[in-house]
Order: C-alpha cells, then sequence, then structure tokens
C-alpha cells in the first residue's frame, strides 16, 4: 500500500508590508498565519505562531524596509521559530532584498553586506529565498540553497501596454540597467537610450550626468530603474532627456525607497509619471500626485504555488526571470 502525505502551505507575514502579504495570500486563497509579533521593553521581536505548523510547507513574507535592520531581523526571528515548531520546509519571501547595494567591494575595508544577509538567512533556517528585482543577479550566487529571482517586469510592462500610445523610448539610467532595459525594449518593441553618468568618488546618492546616447528628441520616454531612493539618479536623468528634447518623461521602478528629499525633488523634475510596485510599503505621507503603486501580489502568489506544487517557477516569465 502506498502511503501519500497530506502536504499543507502556511503563508506567514511580518509586519512590515502587511498588506502585500494579504493580497498574496488572497490570490493564494489561504489565511494569512498569526505569529503575534511584539517587543519586550528594551526593543527585543518575539514570535509564538499560534497553531502548529509542525510538517508544513512555510512561506514567510517579509520585505527589508525602514527600519531595515528591525524588518530583517523580525524575519531571520520568524524563520527560527518555523524551525523550531518543526517545520517541513521553510521560504523566506524577501519581496524587497535588504543591503542589496553592497553586493561588492567597491574600495578596500569594505563589507559586502548582501553575502552577510545571504548567511544569516541561511543560518536561521531558510532552504529557500525568494526576492523580487534584485539590484544585481550576482546576489544569486551568495546562497548555497535554492534562489527564486523574480521580475516585476510583466506587470510594469502590462501597465506601459495600457497607458501609453505609440512608440515609447526605453531608457536606461546608468550602465549597469542597460542589460534590464534591452529586455523592456525588445518586450515592448522599443527603441533603447542610456543615460551615461558617474558618481564622484567618495560620495553616496550624489551624480553627475554627462550625455544622452540615443535618439530621444521629441519621444516618450520611459526611465527603467530597480529602485528610486533619493531620486537622484533618476532625477538628473529625466533633466538631461528635457535638455536632449526629450517629449513625454516617465520614470519606473520596482521599488520605490523614497529617501528623503526624493518625493520633493520628483515633484520638481521634468517627469509626469512615477510608477512603482508595492514591494515596499509607500505611507500615505510619500505619496504625491504623479505617482502610481502597482501590485507585484499575484507574481509573489504564483510563484508560491509553484514551489509549493513543486513545478517550474520560471515557466511564469517564459523562462526570462533569471537575469
Amino acid at each position: 500500500m502506498e502511503v501519500i502525505p497530506k502536504r499543507k502551505l502556511e503563508l506567514l507575514s511580518g509586519r512590515a508590508n502587511r498588506p502585500l502579504a494579504e493580497a498574496i495570500a488572497a490570490h493564494l486563497g489561504v489565511r494569512l498565519g498569526e505569529p503575534n509579533l511584539r517587543e519586550f521593553a528594551n526593543g527585543e521581536i518575539h514570535c509564538r505562531y499560534d497553531t502548529s505548523i509542525r510538517g508544513s510547507d512555510v512561506f514567510i513574507i517579509q520585505t527589508h524596509c525602514r527600519p531595515v535592520n528591525d524588518t530583517l531581523m523580525e524575519q531571520l526571528i520568524m524563520i527560527d521559530a518555523a524551525k523550531r515548531a518543526s517545520a517541513k520546509t521553510i521560504t523566506a519571501i524577501c519581496p524587497a532584498y535588504g543591503y542589496a547595494r553592497q553586493d561588492r567591494k567597491s574600495t578596500g575595508r569594505e563589507p559586502i553586506t548582501a553575502k552577510l544577509v545571504a548567511d544569516l538567512l541561511q543560518a536561521s533556517g531558510a532552504e529557500r529565498v525568494i526576492s523580487v528585482d534584485l539590484h544585481s543577479g550576482q546576489i544569486q550566487g551568495f546562497f548555497d540553497v535554492p534562489f527564486d529571482h523574480l521580475r516585476a517586469t510583466p506587470v510594469l510592462e502590462e501597465y506601459l501596454h495600457s497607458r501609453v500610445d505609440g512608440e515609447i523610448v526605453v531608457v536606461a539610467p546608468d550602465s549597469g540597467r542597460v542589460k534590464v532595459a534591452e529586455g523592456y525594449a525588445q518586450h515592448l518593441n522599443a527603441d533603447l537610450a542610456l543615460v551615461h553618468k558617474r558618481r564622484p568618488k567618495g560620495t553616496y546618492n550624489q551624480v553627475e550626468v554627462r550625455h544622452v546616447v540615443g535618439e530621444v528628441e521629441g519621444r516618450h520616454c520611459v526611465i527603467i530603474d530597480d529602485m528610486i531612493d533619493t531620486a537622484s539618479t533618476i532625477c538628473a536623468a529625466a533633466e538631461r532627456l528635457a535638455d536632449a528634447g526629450a517629449g513625454d518623461i516617465w520614470a519606473m521602478a520596482t521599488h520605490g525607497v523614497f529617501s528623503d528629499p526624493a518625493v520633493e525633488r520628483l515633484q520638481k523634475s521634468p517627469i509626469s509619471r512615477v510608477v512603482v510596485t508595492d514591494t515596499l510599503p509607500v505611507p500615505d505621507d510619500l505619496r504625491f500626485e504623479k505617482l502610481e503603486v502597482l501590485s507585484v501580489a499575484k507574481i509573489i502568489a504564483d510563484a508560491i504555488d509553484a514551489v509549493f506544487e513543486e513545478t517550474s517557477v520560471s515557466e511564469i516569465f517564459g523562462g526570462a526571470n533569471q537575469v
């Protein structure tokens, strides 16, 4: 007699982006579990699941947003609690991966903190990791467990198809985003342009834009990036595009960090529309007239379903998600 074990999916979430987790749960048709997170008087985080997760395939959602150290630590504690509660498998879902920009040493005596985060997730008990639009694909190589790199591309491209009539020019705001921008240009049958920039040595969140490579005069330009933090890169690129005679200028990114003074810069910039996704929460005080926030809940839900059912994640994107 063959005994077929009954499998159970358990979806849990930290407190960083609860609306996204609830939307993912709705797409999957499952109940979002309760981790009962709280702090002791000294700020230490405590977690205790209210129901048994023994033998369950557990998926723990937590985006690494402000305060990044707290949200990261909260996810590590939840993973450790699940491991000690005898979960069968544990998958860490990080819609926005913390410290992703520190993925290499650019000068001496620097850390590679993206690797440290990978080590922490694995040490806590994560057996698989899912994230959306890493700052650099090489971060996948920091892990010794399976890593599913999802793309927000379908959501952003669908938005462009439904909102833009006529041809567009996809613009890479720097050389590091050319490959991603080229992918968008191919999918949208659009032309590609590049803004050449440099970052002054020894500075952070400061850029110097030199020139635009490509034909942009009088055309609808869409700047594509992985994140908008202080918006210095996006706004500098938009100003140079405007100087080159570009028509309508939009900015699109997966992660809307919006660190000060991003909102002020974007409002004053020649950009007419800013589009991001809900991988990071955008509180009311950071929302402005030009901004639109799209949901990646279905993409993450489809990936969770594929992992649970042991089918292909890359097929969600037609095999084009691993960049």
